[in-house]
């Protein structure tokens, strides 16, 4: 069984669609742990440091810093993959039809949904949020 790391954005939080992203969630994977927590500037860019310099990051940075994320870690057979399929492409007007970016996005960065993009980067997001192994 493989773990990945999905966060739901503050976006969604401020909607109150959590509940809904995770029903969506759980048809496909067992959750493991799951955390509602606030990101720092610090905290924040430190997580997305692969992006410094990019047009984008300042902008990232201030939306995911602008109220709380839901942070969860998947189990399921090819999670890391199967994840990436079900979230959608990262512009939700580019994402397929029943992607949870296509439903619940609205632009980049608000686009919903974090999923980790490698096993690599699913380990490392993991441990960033949960210190214990999971």
């Amino acid at each position: 069984m493989e773990k990945t790391l999905a966060i739901i954005k503050p976006d969604v939080v401020k909607e109150k669609k959590i509940g809904e992203i995770i029903s969506i969630l759980e048809k496909h994977f067992t959750i493991k742990e799951m955390i509602m927590t606030t990101l720092s500037k610090s905290e924040a860019e430190e997580f997305y440091k692969e992006h410094k310099g990019k047009d984008f990051f300042n902008r990232l940075i201030e939306f995911m810093t602008s109220g709380p994320i839901v942070v969860i870690v998947l189990e399921g057979p090819n999670a890391t993959q199967k994840l990436r399929e079900l979230v959608g492409d990262t512009d939700p007007q580019k994402a397929k039809q029943d992607t949870i970016r296509k439903k619940y996005g609205k632009n980049l960065p608000e686009n919903a949904i974090h999923a980790s993009d490698s096993q690599s980067s699913a380990e490392r997001e993991i441990k960033f949020f949960f210190k214990k192994t999971t």
